[in-house]
């Protein structure tokens, strides 16, 4: 008996602690992320990336509002850069009823543009950059995408 409760026990433990964060990108699967900056000149302003389970996309069209995206593939060491970016996704982000958290850009302060496809579900989220404005779970994941477009870009 004490074997039983002690096997329950660890997958218990394994199951709550798989559920903390992450996501799966698949063929089928993908994560767009990106900053958007309405007061500003140049191509930085817009960057919008898809990653796949084995490529980075980088949006030619750099349409503020996110609602129109082109692709083109980058180079696989860029890809090798961010793959782990799904390990940081916020879980709790999937079961959030809000899209929008905070004012994004507002304040002339930007904002973050998030896209998880899942099995043809598609969330998206649009999220304020002044973590004052964000939920606490939010902010390790907005650390990373803004690192992780930092490194592509350079």
């Amino acid at each position: 008996m004490k074997k039983i409760i002690l096997i329950l026990f660890i997958i218990g433990i394994t199951i709550s602690c798989n559920n903390d964060g992450g996501i799966t990108i698949t063929k089928q699967n993908y994560l767009i992320f990106g900053h958007f900056y309405g007061e500003c000149g140049g191509e930085a302003c817009v960057e919008t990336f898809k990653l796949t389970d084995q490529k980075l996309f980088e949006d030619t069209v750099d349409d503020y509002s996110g609602q129109h995206m082109e692709f083109v593939e980058l180079e696989d060491a860029k890809f090798e850069q961010v793959k782990d970016l799904v390990n940081f996704f916020p879980y709790r982000l999937l079961h959030d009823t809000e899209t929008v958290f905070g004012c994004p850009d507002c304040a002339d302060g930007g904002g973050l543009f998030i896209q998880y496809s899942n099995n043809g579900n598609v969330k998206s989220w649009r999220i304020d950059q002044d973590k004052n404005n964000v939920p606490s779970y939010l902010h390790e994941f907005m650390n990373k995408v803004n690192v992780k477009i930092e490194l592509i870009n350079h």
